[in-house]
């Protein structure tokens, strides 16, 4: 039964709570990019060792958000934000004791569906704990808390390895995990569907996680085993590599997914998505505008600190230190998003963020070169989180605008599955990207060298290949060569200005959804 809130005073403290836990999740999602050089030399990561670890936590995340969050609506959602806590917290020490690649792919896979069940009930509770203006508040609240500890959590990783080591990016979860628990036994109340009769539906949790793991599994592994043709690492007697069949598989599997949810609810059968929430314009197009605005920032972040860390030697630390520009930046912008809402309305300020990221994700990328002045990079990133600030609590506003109310929970979930599927395709396409312009460039640098790399070539071109540049500043000490070192450099600056311009590009797209938005002002929900 849902228990009402006591008190105005009440309210705003469980909204504290609620913050904190999205603050964990999204820090999460963060804090492994700026650690991601650390790990690849201390635990021997490949680059799809690596690209798994960044994406793996997001592509649980999507995978079993709307499951989760069906959970929420027929046992309560205070429960599932528990149960999430606790399963978070077991999870984030096995990360930290993780003592190879596999054991913390495997943690982060944990932490993911931790994860999975506390985001949607943060936004299903704050859909029933608020109304009117107080609800457009809490909005901008929980959408500010994203964008701003998405860049925090660079910060914190960065902080923590160099200080202790990369294992206290993880322990740091176990104090905060231990407030929220008790914050929210003590604070938060409990919300439900009253009378909700709907029920699991296991055919579609399951396809929908085949799709979409096959389908990364595919980007991410594309590199170890070829788009196509068999490496000497495809599985003996395959004729071709297994990407093109993970692709396969996971293109099926959402057709699958899609035509089965629609036979369901046609036959008024309980579904686990409710996919006539897309007929609505602003859920439709505000959706595609999140998948890919997500899929750019997201690749983005993952290329920025190999970059850094890689070609300029920064430390984990300073990282950390320069990705802290954009959430100043997005911090100083966010606390007046609700007021040009109001003004201009939610789907120009989008428009308008989207613009900002976009102008200062192009400035970044054309600043990329060896010699790269911290203070132009912060420049660049502190406009970035304007964009941030304004973009992202508007778009969950305008997502939901024209949900009914009793609807609001299924869309909570399904609009946050679209941002975490669009995180998990940004690091994989990305990185994907990445990692194979980075190879290409360093082997044809290393031919143009001819015989001054010689001697080094198969060792620079497998560190740098396999640790996505991460390793360049350790070759001088494994005695290679200047000129290798300099074409390492330079191959890395050229893929990180190309990824990052491709990322721009992607947010282009995400700008022209938003122009199909309706022009919608005063946005509070009901």
């Amino acid at each position: 039964m849902t228990e009402p809130v006591a008190s105005s005073r009440r309210k705003w403290l469980a909204m504290m709570v609620i913050a904190l836990s999205v603050s964990i999740i999204i820090m999460d999602a963060t804090v492994v990019t700026v650690v991601l050089p650390v790990l690849i030399r201390d635990l021997g990561l490949t680059a799809a060792d690596a690209e798994w670890v960044n994406s793996v936590y997001s592509l649980v995340f999507a995978a079993f958000l709307i499951t989760a969050g069906r959970f929420g609506d027929m046992h309560g959602r205070k429960r599932l934000l528990l149960i999430g806590t606790v399963i978070f917290g077991i999870a984030s020490v096995l990360a930290a004791v993780s003592p190879n690649g596999l054991a913390l792919i495997a943690a982060r896979i944990l932490q993911g569906f931790g994860g999975a069940m506390i985001l949607p009930a943060t936004l299903s509770t704050l859909n029933a704990m608020f109304t009117g203006r107080e609800r457009g508040i809490a909005f901008a609240i929980w959408g500010s808390t994203i964008g701003g500890m998405a860049a925090l959590g660079p910060l914190v990783g960065g902080w923590l390895t160099t200080a202790f080591s990369w294992h206290w990016a993880f322990l740091i979860n176990v104090p905060v995990v231990l407030i929220m628990f008790f914050g929210t036994l003590s604070l938060v109340p409990e919300t439900r569907l009253e009378g909700s009769r709907r029920a699991f539906d296991p055919l579609g949790i399951l396809l929908s996680v085949l799709g979409l793991g096959s389908i990364v599994f595919g980007l991410i592994e594309a590199q170890r085993y070829g788009w196509w043709a068999p490496s000497e690492l495809t599985p003996p007697g395959w004729p071709i590599s297994p990407v093109p069949v993970a692709f396969a598989l996971g293109l099926l599997c959402i057709i699958g997914f899609i035509l089965l949810e629609k036979k369901r609810r046609h036959a008024g059968k309980p579904v686990l998505v409710d996919l006539s929430l897309f007929r609505l314009g602003s859920f439709r197009y505000g959706s595609i505008a999140a998948l890919v605005v997500a899929l750019g920032e997201f690749g983005m972040l993952f290329a920025l600190p190999l970059f850094v860390q890689g070609a300029l030697g920064y430390s984990a630390l300073e990282t950390g230190l320069l990705i802290v520009f954009l959430a100043l930046g997005t911090f100083l912008i966010s606390g007046g998003t609700p007021q040009l809402g109001r003004r201009l309305g939610g789907r120009t300020v989008v428009q308008l963020g989207i613009a900002t990221e976009i102008v200062a994700i192009v400035g970044l990328g054309l600043s990329f070169s060896a010699g790269s002045p911290f203070w132009l990079l912060a420049m660049w990133l502190f406009l970035y989180g304007v964009g941030v600030g304004l973009a992202t609590a508007q778009l969950t506003s305008v997502i939901l605008a024209e949900v009914p109310v009793e609807q609001s929970g299924e869309a909570s979930g399904l609009q946050s599955t679209v941002r975490q599927l669009g995180s998990a395709l940004g690091i994989a396409v990305l990185g994907t990207l990445l990692v194979s312009t980075l190879s290409v460039n360093f082997g044809g640098a290393l031919d143009g060298l001819g015989d001054l790399a010689t001697a080094d070539r198969a060792t620079a071109l497998e560190l740098v290949r396999n640790s996505v540049g991460a390793s360049i500043p350790e070759l001088a000490g494994l005695g290679v060569s200047a000129p290798v070192i300099e074409a390492a450099r330079a191959s890395l600056v050229d893929a990180a200005r190309l990824t990052t311009l491709i990322a721009a590009a992607v947010l282009g797209v995400g700008l022209l959804a938003t122009f199909r938005l309706p022009a919608l002002k005063n946005i509070n929900h009901g």
